[in-house]
């Protein structure tokens, strides 16, 4: 059984257990997360896609960790110009653990 979530501007494949990092959500860690927006739903072989969501449909996981990536860094620069900007970003994460899919 699989689900297709959407949350944070992106789509994610989830099953039970699966671990997600996605974009923060304001929830401490150990807190439990809903997710609505339910795409599609793939239950012993029967798909139910929805339009836009599946109703009645919820994934529900755990948070396991808030955090920060990797730092990326942004550098511009314009030749013969004598301009160049150097700058650092670290995006923000919540990851969360799959614990059941109801349809």
């Amino acid at each position: 059984m699989y689900a297709i979530i959407e949350t944070g501007g992106k789509q994610y494949k989830v099953e039970q257990g699966t671990e997600l990092y996605i974009e923060k959500l304001d929830a401490e860690v150990g807190d439990s997360v809903s997710f609505d927006k339910v795409l599609l739903v793939s239950k012993d072989g029967q798909v139910q896609v929805g339009s836009p969501t599946v109703a009645n449909a919820t994934v529900t996981g755990k948070v396991e960790k808030n955090g920060r990536a990797k730092k990326i860094v942004v550098f511009k620069y314009k030749p013969k110009k004598n301009y160049s900007r150097k700058q650092g970003h670290r995006q923000p994460f919540t990851k969360v653990v799959i614990e059941a899919i109801n349809a």
